[in-house]
């Protein structure tokens, strides 16, 4: 039985009381104190942690405003505070032990556009590719782009002075941002914008926390131009802290503030408003893959591609190439990075062009490949090869691996991992090639694997140095390979934050800038934050503060998993090696990680958050002495005794009567996972959280009395059956209104489905009647047409209709299909947690599947979320018991199989289960494939999840989250195509539909049986 959990770190009075007064005040956003929420902004990407007191949401500016007037009361002058974003920063920038001030949650509007003077108003929380979505239509784009694009946030890439790839032609946000609305720690609003030099010094004038800005701006930029101008790198990423340099245009005629607020890193104010120039999109782009022998000389190749006039030029190392190969991605592309006959391809460089016209692109791409066929003719600058395409999906599937390609490294074997805390190194391009190959150097005399990518036309190349820093040892190499990469960019005329900010590293701050103009900094943080209540410790201190500066010693997160059994970790590796990357925050409706990520806007309800409760979970219950690992397997081996079961009563009521338990949070995270398992493939790391949610509900039930709904659910397999031998008095009972409110009230169960009538057995009779020992008698022609349907609860009870189509397309393809006997499957188990009983129902059904197997005959399943059990959750489980059986989908032994032309020439739109097309991300296009083969036409269609996921969305506690996932991706299509002419590869999909349309779609099987 799990120990009761209660972290002690309970909350600071004085922020209850400021929780209270806010909510007096009229403060509308969300105000957050659990253990769980603050833990869930406690880390971002990179190696840091540190928990805050509470996490506050704002709605709009005006909530700012009142926390921050009302923290100047005498009461609350002491809370300080730290703005944060998307939650992606991989040096720390918005961590804080204080209070966090989240605008990712409700500050998503986009509030104004203006075509004709190309601008466009957003709140801070708007989403990167959220806008450039809203701005398509209208033929523009928000230009700078970076890896993050789905989940970055606008403010958090003003505070970051975010840029990517293409950042030679689009320059850096800074170079985007026209106007600001700032929220200074006084509760004063701050508008920033381009102005004459003349008005800035008349607003200096103003006798208030404004005016005294104005005025030290103004004195350290225009008194200290000249240290400025020669402290500066010439570089395309100038990132420095405070842009002292930008503030003033050349001949001082022209100042904006909004420069020294852009890359502060929240440490000034709170932005909550930005106005941005917007760029017309090109409408003609191509995109080269140069191949090569090393990647050294992939880098010193890049200037020659800068000089034939690209837009960007992005590189890849091998080592990024080759976890590509083992991601979702890589389906993708392939096509497009085919390998090179008996050379192996060591570096890539990828090479866009964009314009306006057609001749000028056509022309450029032209030079620079008649110069590569030259190049590899004479086996010069080892290049071994190269690929085009001027297709934009294709282009956005190459830059989606190499954005993935930060989480990618994390997915490396081992207990090193690639990390992030000198990846953003930046130096002139020309000198690049040389400090890579010293940087290499000074990491291989580490004895230290690493993975490279970046921006080589702006000199940026991401190096990630792989390390455990579970080993103290490691730690402290950590430290003295930053002060070496500080030392070896100074050197190169670069610097060692490029692009991601200083964040912990802002220690480095006053070397670089020096003495006299680090204090300029220090005065201007003085003027927006005199007591250090911003984002305190990161870029400076204020002027006469005796505050320190966080450092790359700060507290890490392996400090706590260290504390975990290594044998722990690596048994829950699922969600130990979560680094924080954060694409389950993708903000896309129609991706389907995470959907309830995507609902809730609550960072808890993501793998991320979820990986995160579970890791600091398994630290509380080893303090405690508590062995998880042989309790699971004592749950595994025996039944509960009735001593047990009165100690879970117990514990239950105390539950119940508001005994806290750290458990109780984690379960209600786990509670609001869909279980639909597209972060086990759709993340770079491979976070399942099916997985560890499966037997963190096993353990949290072994204190606590579980839901009847639980029961209901986990036995379905054995009760339908039953149900199903009177499925017309089952359904007269069900929809009965007495009988759904009883349900409602006391399972919490809705929408209960019906059973099919007729059933299956009244539907096909005896004709597909499976008989074993005739099967095992046949011969082998005998048998060459047979195939073997096996069953599902789903389909067999609640779509019979189904399954007997599926018999029927088989028979008038030609072969002869054998309807074998139900035999659960274990997944309603599995998603509940009834390890044990899985346990012993796929032990079971692999006896029988693998007797099956012996005769050699296609297994064919109708849905995919059950099929898929049988290739993950029975090998993780069973192990080398599972055996070597194989249960195909449907779709694909089909597409293996000769098939008839049809006459008709109909198109269909396709809807395929999120579980399916992410575990198998060629579904669609095998459905596509097929259907081309018999005439009939399919357009795979991009949606989210359905919101329905097993028995999710007939949980009542789920239902205004399951409709709401509809409405979101689902519901448009739908009405566009037509429930008739939409296809939909999923059960449980089809019975949303079925209950929020009121009309049912067919399985793409159906259709194909109608129209041959």
């Amino acid at each position: 039985m799990i120990p009761k959990l209660n972290p002690e770190l309970a909350l600071d009075a004085s922020i209850v009381a400021f929780s209270r007064a806010l909510l007096a005040a009229g403060f509308n956003g969300d105000i957050e104190t659990s253990y769980g929420s603050r833990l869930a902004v406690a880390t971002d990407n990179s190696i840091y942690q540190a928990l805050p007191q509470a996490v506050l949401l704002p709605k709009n500016t005006d909530d700012i405003v009142i926390l921050t007037s009302l923290a100047q009361t005498s009461s609350f002058s002491h809370i300080k505070f730290s703005p944060r974003g998307g939650g992606t920063g991989t040096n720390g920038q918005a961590l804080t032990e204080h209070v966090v001030i989240d605008l990712s949650r409700h500050m998503r509007s986009i509030l104004e556009i203006n075509v004709e003077e190309r601008w466009v108003r957003v709140q801070a929380g708007v989403i990167k590719d959220q806008l450039n979505a809203f701005l398509k239509p209208y033929g523009f784009f928000f230009a700078p782009d970076l890896s993050t694009s789905n989940r970055a946030t606008i403010g958090g890439m003003i505070n970051t002075d975010a840029s990517g790839q293409g950042s030679l032609v689009y320059g850096k946000t800074s170079d985007h941002v026209l106007a600001l609305k700032t929220v200074l720690i006084d509760g004063n609003i701050l508008k920033t914008h381009k102005m004459a030099t003349f008005e800035a010094e008349h607003r200096a004038q103003m006798p208030n926390s404004i005016g005294h800005i104005y005025r030290q701006v103004l004195a350290s930029c225009r008194d200290y131009r000249e240290q400025i101008l020669e402290k500066f790198p010439r570089l395309n990423r100038f990132l420095t802290g405070y842009d002292l340099e930008h503030v003033f245009n050349d001949d001082l005629s022209e100042f904006d503030l909004s420069r020294i607020i852009t890359g502060s890193e929240g440490s000034l104010g709170f932005v909550t408003e930005a106005k941005l120039n917007i760029t017309p999109i090109a409408k003609f782009k191509c995109l080269l893959n140069v191949k090569y022998d090393r990647f050294e000389s992939a880098l010193r190749n890049a200037p020659f591609l800068v000089a034939a006039q690209a837009t960007s030029v992005e590189t890849v190392d091998s080592k990024v190439l080759n976890l590509a190969r083992n991601d979702i991605i890589w389906h993708q592309v392939k096509e497009l990075i085919t390998e090179v006959p008996d050379t192996d391809m060591q570096g890539l460089n990828m090479v866009e062009y964009n314009s306006e016209d057609s001749a000028d692109i056509e022309q450029k791409v032209a030079a620079l490949t008649a110069k590569l066929d030259l190049a590899i003719a004479n086996k010069t600058d080892g290049i071994i090869g190269y690929q085009l395409t001027y297709d934009t999906a294709a282009i956005a599937s190459i830059y989606a691996m190499r954005k993935k390609a930060v989480g990618l490294l994390g997915n490396t074997k081992g207990s090193q991992k690639p990390i992030a805390f000198a990846e953003d190194t930046a130096v002139p391009p020309e000198n690049l090639a040389d400090f890579i190959m010293e940087f290499r150097a000074l990491l291989d005399s580490h004895g230290l694997h690493y993975g490279m990518f970046g921006h080589v036309d702006a000199g940026v190349l991401h190096v990630r140095p792989a390390l455990d820093l579970c080993d103290p040892e490691q730690e402290k190499l950590l430290r003295t390979i930053s002060d070496q990469v500080v030392k070896l960019t100074a050197k190169y005329g670069g610097l060692m934050w490029g692009e991601h900010g200083k964040g912990y590293r802002s220690e480095y701050g006053p070397a670089f800038f020096g003495d006299e103009l680090f204090n300029e900094l220090r005065k201007i943080k003085a003027a927006f934050d005199p007591r250090n209540r911003v984002n305190p410790g990161k870029i400076c201190t204020p002027y006469y503060s005796v505050d320190q500066l966080v450092s790359v010693d700060g507290q890490k997160r392996a400090w706590f998993d260290r504390q975990i059994p290594v044998n722990v970790k690596q048994s829950f590796d699922s969600s130990l090696n979560c680094n924080g990357n954060g694409l389950c925050f993708n903000y896309e409706e129609s991706s389907p990680m995470c959907p309830s990520s995507k609902v809730t806007k609550d960072r808890r309800h993501s793998p991320k958050g979820r990986a995160g409760l579970m890791r600091e979970w398994l630290r509380l219950t080893e303090q405690q002495g508590f062995d998880v690992l042989a309790s699971e397997q004592q749950l595994t081996d025996k039944k509960q005794n009735f001593g047990e079961l009165w100690q879970k009563v117990k514990n239950s009521l105390a539950k119940y009567q508001g005994e806290p338990d750290f458990s109780h949070e984690v379960m209600e995270a786990m509670e609001g996972c869909l279980a639909c398992k597209a972060c086990a493939s759709q993340c770079p790391v491979k976070v399942d959280v099916p997985s560890f949610r499966s037997r963190f509900l096993q353990l949290y039930h072994s204190r606590y009395l579980r839901p009847a709904k639980d029961y209901i659910v986990g036995n379905i397999e054995r009760t339908a059956p039953v149900l199903a031998k009177l499925p017309k008095l089952v359904n007269f009972v069900l929809k009965r209104d007495v009988t759904a409110a009883l349900l409602k009230k006391t399972v919490g169960y809705v929408d209960t489905p019906l059973l099919s009538v007729p059933t299956l057995a009244q539907q096909i009779g005896e004709k597909y009647r499976f008989d074993l020992s005739r099967l095992q008698q046949n011969s082998s022609a005998a048998n060459a047409k047979t195939v073997l349907l096996v069953q599902d609860p789903f389909t067999s009870f609640y779509e019979a209709e189904l399954v007997a189509d599926a018999l029927r397309l088989l028979e008038k393809l030609g072969f002869e299909p054998v309807l074998l006997p139900f035999l659960p499957n274990g997944k309603p188990q599995h998603v509940k947690g009834f390890l044990r009983e899985f346990s012993k129902t796929a032990k079971t059904a692999a006896q029988f599947l693998n007797q099956l197997h012996q005769l050699n005959l296609p297994l064919l399943g109708l849905d995919a979320s059950l099929v898929l059990v049988y290739r993950d959750e029975y090998t993780k489980t069973l192990g080398d018991k599972r055996g070597d059986f194989n249960v195909q989908l449907f779709h694909e032994w089909l597409l293996k199989q000769t098939l008839p032309k049809t006459s008709n020439s109909t198109e269909f739109a396709l809807l395929a289960h999120c579980t399916e097309k992410t575990a198998l991300p060629e579904t669609e296009k095998a459905w596509q494939q097929i259907f081309n083969k018999t005439g009939l036409g399919l357009k795979p269609v991009s949606v989210g999840c359905c919101g329905m996921a097993g028995t999710y969305g007939h949980e009542a506690q789920n239902l205004y989250n399951s409709k709401n996932l509809f409405e979101m991706s689902w519901r448009s299509p739908i009405e566009h195509y037509g429930v008739a002419n939409t296809l939909v590869t999923g059960f449980s999909c089809r019975s949303q539909v079925k209950r929020l349309i009121g009309d049912k779609p067919r399985h793409p099987l159906q259709a194909l049986l109608q129209a041959l």
